[in-house]
This record gives structure tokens, sequence and C-alpha cells, in this order.
């Protein structure tokens, strides 16, 4: 989604840019001559997926109405789309009517208890990645420099623009420059999901316009789930933290329950125990 909320160029340039990013010989094509510009063009994806030069150009240029199962899923397998890539294809050739989330949800009170007993870091983001509610320790793992407080519903913390305004956002990672490139494909993600949401448009804008790393990374269109995986904090209480999360989904909200953990007996269990004390 552009930050103009435009789903007309979300498909277009979703298309363009994985297209760019395969050779021909990479697709089992013959290239002859020098190219223009990188990947393939539009009448070789058109001739791997199985159609006619002029529809793929319509569903490039979001003529995208009748675009079939079938269609899209070749699309997907001649541009070997990642399986959450391929689910992000099909929200954006049938973007879904109602799926707004203009107002920020608050999380149930037995969500909030689960929360707060987990002995571990952990966190409830919604889809923009503000933060609805932290436990104790995932407040000092993440916002260390501010209050421990409930997020108010106003003023929540966001995640992606503590990482991409911040002066300081960066220097809690070990890979930032990843960490950066997963953060923009959750929001990808979620703007496949929440196509007509007026807030992450806002938050997609604001950083389009203030931070050049956002912008560059938002135009190469990164698309990732983040339902686990691994993060390399370089805390400034406790130094290093190699820590493993889980995604949760809570029902019936956009909400997600994230907790942190340390394999037992390592130093980043050691080192949770003393930001557990700090």
């Amino acid at each position: 989604m552009r930050h103009d909320g435009s789903m007309v160029t979300e498909l277009g340039e979703f298309l363009r840019n994985r297209r760019a990013a395969i050779s021909p010989e990479q697709a089992g094509l013959v290239s002859y001559g020098a190219r223009r510009v990188p990947g393939l063009r539009r009448e070789e994806l058109a001739q791997l997926a199985g159609v006619s030069p002029t529809y793929y150009t319509r569903l490039e240029q979001s003529d995208h109405h009748n675009a079939s199962d079938a269609v899209l899923d070749a699309l997907a397998r001649a541009l070997r789309l990642s399986d959450g890539e391929r689910d992000h294809l099909r929200r954006l050739a049938r973007p879904a009517s109602g799926s707004a989330v203009a107002g920020c949800v608050c999380p149930r009170a037995s969500a909030l208890t689960v929360l707060h007993t987990v002995p571990a870091p952990a966190l409830i983001i919604d889809h923009t990645n503000d933060v609805a509610a932290w436990n104790q320790l995932g407040h000092l793992l993440f916002g260390h420099t501010q209050p421990y407080e409930r997020p108010e519903t106003a003023d929540r913390p966001n995640l992606a623009r503590m990482l991409f305004l911040e002066p300081d956002g960066p220097e809690l990672y070990v890979d930032p420059a990843e960490v950066m490139r997963t953060m923009v494909g959750f929001l990808r993600y979620s703007s496949g999901l929440h196509p007509d949401d007026p807030r992450l448009s806002r938050l997609v804008g604001e950083l389009t316009q203030r931070s050049d790393e956002f912008a560059e990374l938002w135009a190469e269109h990164p698309v990732a789930d983040c339902g686990f995986g691994t993060k390399h904090f370089r805390h400034p209480l406790v130094g290093r933290l190699d820590l493993t999360y889980e995604v949760m989904r809570l029902p019936e909200s956009s909400l997600r329950m994230v907790i942190y953990s340390a394999e037992p007996g390592s130093a980043a269990a050691d080192g949770l125990e003393l930001l557990a004390r700090a």
C-alpha cells in the first residue's frame, strides 16, 4: 500500500519488483542481447505463467478483478514466491472489503493476565507494530528509555518508529539492516490484510518521508509474516542477547502476542536474569 492508501499501484509494484528479481537464466529461459532493465520481461513472465502478454500487462496495471486461482498460482510459481508472498499476491489481486481497522484495539483482560504471567520478555502488538501492552521484561528489552507504564491508546509506542526514527533505534540490534527489512516486510504483509486502514497508511507515509532507509526498503516490497524467528540484541544494559521469538495471534482482533526466550543455561539466559533485576 502506498501511503496514500492506493491499491491501484500496489499489485503492479509487487509484480514488477518480483519480476525484476529473477533473471531469464534462473527462470530457465535463453536470453539474447543486452537488457535495459534487470529481470524478466513482461512477455517472458506471461509465457512462464501460461497467459497472454496482453492479459499479464493488464494484470500488472491492476486490471485484476478476473484473475483466477490458477493464474495467480502460475504467477507465484514463475516468480518463485514464498508461501507468505503467495498469500500476499492473492490479497493484492483480490482486496477484501471491510478490512479497515481504524482504531487501536485494546487487549482482553485474559490476554493481559497471560502477558504479565509469562516469565520472559513479552508484548502485544497490533498490525501497525503499535505496542498495546508489554510486561516488565518486554518493556526493559524494547522501551528501557521510557517509564514503565501501560501504553495509552492515543499515544502507544510503535516498534517501527522506534527502529527507524529514534537516533539509537538501530543500536539495539546486532544486525539492524536485517531487522529493518523484516519490519518493513511485516508492514507490507499487514497492508495486504488491511488495505484501507488509515493508521497503517499514515504510519507508512510518515516513515517514508522521515527515513531514507525505510523508503528504500518499502520500494523493494519485501513481505514477511514474522510468526517466529531469532533476534540478536545489543542491549545497552546487559549486552548481547540472542533470543528466539514466537508469535500468537489473539482471536477476533489484529493483535499478536510476541514472546521472547533464551536457551536455558546460555549467556542470553544469564542476560535476561540481569535485565530482570535492572
